[in-house]
């Protein structure tokens, strides 16, 4: 590996620590624990791809929300570019959400 560049699995560790700063305004736990973020992807010129969902297609900040993960990936040191991609397959449900985000929403 080359001293010079970043670690892949450092800089993805960096990226879910900044996606986890994203809230949906009406749910009090971070996307990232809600299970919107599918896969995160960094290509080797340090491209970042994110393909996320939401919990539904109108859910309320479908316009905003992608725009502001893309824009927080990109500020993480180490990353040239970011990409978000919305994907709806396959759908989100409850069961996506961490122990952590169910327990806080009363699921559990």
């Amino acid at each position: 590996m080359d001293k010079n560049k970043p670690d892949k699995k450092e800089l993805e560790h960096k990226i879910i620590e900044m996606i986890k700063t994203c809230y949906d305004p009406e749910i009090p736990v971070n996307i990232y624990e809600m299970g919107l973020i599918y896969d995160i992807q960094i290509d080797d010129s340090y491209q970042a791809l994110v393909k996320m969902t939401l919990t539904s297609p109108g859910c309320p900040v479908a316009g905003t929300l992608p725009g502001e993960v893309q824009e927080k990936v990109k500020s993480v040191e180490g990353i040239a570019n970011a990409r978000v991609e919305v994907i709806w397959d396959p759908p989100w449900t409850p069961d996506m959400m961490t122990e952590e985000a169910k327990l806080e929403l009363g699921f559990l």
